[in-house]
């Protein structure tokens, strides 16, 4: 099974990122084995649905010096998520720490893929900065990559 987790808050500006997406992903015909969820990004909880999937996807707003729009991402099974992007969250224990957790506790799943976009405004509101906005349509692109069969 893959598993895609859409992570954030609707009503933090930017970090609606991955709930925007979960809202088109929810549009699309996905393959029988690919399940959607929305998340609001606490990582122990996170980790919980991590056992059952072949494949997780997280998909996330980040922050870091890239232009606002940037698209990351990274085979977290390969290498940690760099120190340098901080993958947004209003949670001390995030998405990053809990990608970091589940190795040191040998409980990664067989694949985990990180797809994050660079914000640029995270204040309360339920709008998209332009550049994020304009970024959905290369995640989207980027999760069909992802999930094709074989």
């Amino acid at each position: 099974m893959i598993l895609i987790q859409c992570i954030g808050n609707r009503y933090g500006g930017d970090d609606g990122f991955g709930p925007a997406v979960f809202d088109q992903l929810q549009q699309m015909e996905l393959p029988e084995n690919v399940q959607v969820t929305e998340h609001w990004g606490e990582g122990t909880e996170l980790m919980q649905h991590w056992t059952a999937a072949d494949h997780v996807i997280l998909v996330d707003a980040a922050r870091s010096a890239s232009p606002p729009g940037t698209l990351h991402r990274f085979d977290a099974i390969e290498a940690p998520i760099p120190a340098d992007l901080c993958i947004h969250s209003t949670h001390r224990f995030g998405v990053a720490e809990a990608v970091e957790l589940a190795r040191a506790l040998g409980q990664l799943p067989p694949r985990l893929t990180l797809i994050a976009v660079e914000g640029r405004d995270f204040a309360p509101g339920d709008e998209l900065s332009e550049p994020v906005a304009a970024a959905i349509e290369a995640v989207l692109d980027a999760i069909l990559e992802e999930t094709a069969p074989a």
